[in-house]
């Protein structure tokens, strides 16, 4: 079952008009995103280049005097420090799931660069695909951990008081918004590397729910079953392969099976490297915007 539109949109009427069209642009890249699913590794990219449109805008949104005014104004308030905590979270979401990315890619290459070899492939390949099968374990270790400690961090928004200004106002509430789904949509790419079986016990809890007290999304076990996930297709196809006897390597139809799911997962991991690493720039990028105008 894919989630419904209004799982991923986190909108809410109750900010103050914006004062300019740089927070309606933000809008719409907001509507966007929070329109579409993440269930696949295609729409997960399509949502990655969109968190990128999204905080280009953001770092457009910064450059303006109104809002460096705003920043300036409040940067004794507790929203101020929240909003800078909350652009550090992202970047640590963002390095982790890089770092999952090239994991995986550096041991399915390994893999596929033995099966390709075919000699010596008795010994090899069986090794090769325990050490993948392990490397897989570290990595979901990996973004639990990751997971839980921003379920930790994650805690209720503060706001601006009332003698601050309606720019103030405007820029707290999209500057949440885009926290909010930024952060959803790394949980879901990080339950998808992950694999559909591997947070169930995180399904209690979301990072959007957490923060903007909506439904859950992203980690659902049955929706991402029913969805094609290049990394679980891979895991499960090696895990085949160890059952057969490979000293024979009999199956020629199983291995080919496997070289074509490691293909793809190239291809995907691939995709997912080349946008996170623009998006981490972006983040930093932006961060580094906030941190001058507040120090200046």
């Amino acid at each position: 079952m894919a989630p419904s539109k209004s799982q991923y949109h986190v909108r809410s009427n109750s900010f103050p008009t914006r004062p300019h069209p740089l927070f309606q642009q933000c809008d719409e890249h907001l509507c966007r995103l929070g329109a579409s699913d993440a269930a696949s590794s295609s729409s997960l990219s399509d949502k990655l280049s969109g968190l990128e449109d999204l905080h280009d805008c953001v770092e457009k949104l910064f450059q303006l005097p109104l809002t460096q005014q705003a920043f300036v104004q409040g940067r004794q308030e507790k929203w101020v420090d929240e909003l800078v905590d909350g652009s550090l979270r992202l970047l640590d979401m963002c390095s982790a799931a890089k770092d999952a990315v090239l994991h995986t890619k550096e041991c399915a290459r390994e893999v596929q660069s033995i099966m390709r070899r075919r000699r010596g492939v008795e010994v090899g390949l069986a090794s090769e695909v325990t050490k993948y099968l392990a490397s897989r374990k570290v990595v979901k270790k990996a973004i639990r951990k990751v997971l839980e400690n921003i379920k930790t961090a994650v805690k209720s928004a503060s706001s601006p008081s009332n003698k601050d200004s309606v720019e103030a106002m405007a820029l707290n509430g999209v500057l949440r918004e885009v926290e909010a789904l930024s952060l959803a949509v790394f949980e879901s790419l990080l339950c998808f590397i992950s694999g559909p079986k591997a947070l169930t016990k995180l399904s209690g809890w979301s990072l959007v729910s957490k923060l903007m007290h909506k439904k859950k999304v992203g980690c659902d076990q049955e929706e991402l079953e029913t969805d094609v996930n290049e990394f679980a297709k891979v895991e499960e196809a090696l895990q085949r392969l160890m059952c057969h006897d490979t000293s024979k390597v009999e199956n020629a139809s199983h291995m080919e099976n496997v070289q074509a799911e490691l293909q793809s997962l190239e291809l995907c991991v691939q995709d997912f490297e080349e946008r996170l690493e623009r998006l981490f720039r972006r983040l930093i990028k932006t961060r580094v915007s906030l941190l001058n105008i507040l120090n200046n």
